[in-house]
């Protein structure tokens, strides 16, 4: 448990101090038009297991490549929002097709701090994450590609 509890506090660190507030891309509202079938390049993304709904989710996409995957500043797109439910569907449009990834974190009292023993995070693919890969997973476990259509995710969120 101890091993368990050490990985999800390692990830919402990487999660938390990868995308500070002035870098990046650009944000965007959570508009579901661009998900619809044929809209694409697109990925919709299902976020479950939120552990309350309280304070704010962040949502990011970044490309599937080991120089941007969770780099500070790499992002492309971010949503941010309160957390209305326990399960939440977001959309991300993409310009192009290609090999993209998500990230999600959770402030879960939406303080705008990392709070190690309280807030979540999730990454496409769901890998698993442990102590030896410092809580970040190899970009290769967490692309996915995406051509011209509309892609449905679905990301688990993980807490201590």
């Amino acid at each position: 448990m101890l091993k368990f509890a050490a990985s999800i506090a390692l990830t919402t660190t990487i999660l938390l101090s990868s995308a500070p507030a002035f870098a990046g891309g650009r944000e965007i509202p959570n508009d579901m038009r661009p998900c619809r079938s044929g809209n694409g390049p697109a990925v919709k993304v299902e976020i479950e297991g939120l552990k309350e709904a309280t304070g704010k989710l962040r949502v990011q996409s970044y490309r599937g490549t080991k120089d941007e995957w969770l780099k500070s500043g790499a992002w492309l797109s971010r949503i941010e929002v309160p957390v209305s439910a326990k399960n939440m569907t977001f959309c991300l449009p993409f310009s192009q097709a290609g090999e993209y990834a998500i990230a999600v974190r959770h402030d879960l009292n939406g303080n705008g701090k990392t709070d190690i023993t309280s807030d979540g995070g999730g990454m496409s693919n769901n890998p698993s994450i442990n102590i030896f890969n410092l809580g970040k997973p190899s970009y290769k476990k967490t692309k996915f590609a995406i051509g011209n259509e509309v892609k449905s995710i679905r990301i688990t969120m993980k807490y201590m």
